[in-house]
């Protein structure tokens, strides 16, 4: 290994915000009303977790937002946007767990790093 070699750590914080960039943008526009929320959620998971190193997807679909955002609209869905998603993606390379979350935070669905387990 080389000082240009990336850490098995940075390696798996780069899958995990690979595994992020594939659900946000191949899921961003869809569209998603509350009673079909959990089976998004649902196929949001089962599709990223098809994906190398990743061992775990937790989506949360923000159902109170969703009915808040319908509340005064004259159609029964919207299209599917970073502030109706709580998610958590788990990534495993070569021993090295990465924990990340993507939450709302001041109005923005930042994407972050929890943490980082068996580092270099």
């Amino acid at each position: 290994m080389t000082d240009s070699d990336p850490t098995d750590a940075e390696a798996a914080c780069f899958e995990a915000g690979i595994k992020f960039g594939t659900l946000y943008h191949q899921f961003a526009g869809t569209p998603v009303a509350p009673a079909s929320a959990p089976s998004l959620a649902t196929a949001m998971e089962e599709a990223i977790e098809n994906q190398p190193h990743c061992t775990d997807v937790t989506v949360d679909v923000r159902t109170e937002a969703l009915e808040a955002e319908l509340a005064d609209s004259a159609a029964d869905y919207t299209e599917l946007t970073g502030r109706f998603l709580e998610v958590e993606i788990v990534v495993d390379y070569e021993g090295c767990e990465v924990v990340t979350r993507m939450e709302m935070d001041e109005g923005y669905p930042l994407m972050r790093v929890e943490s980082v387990r068996g580092r270099d």
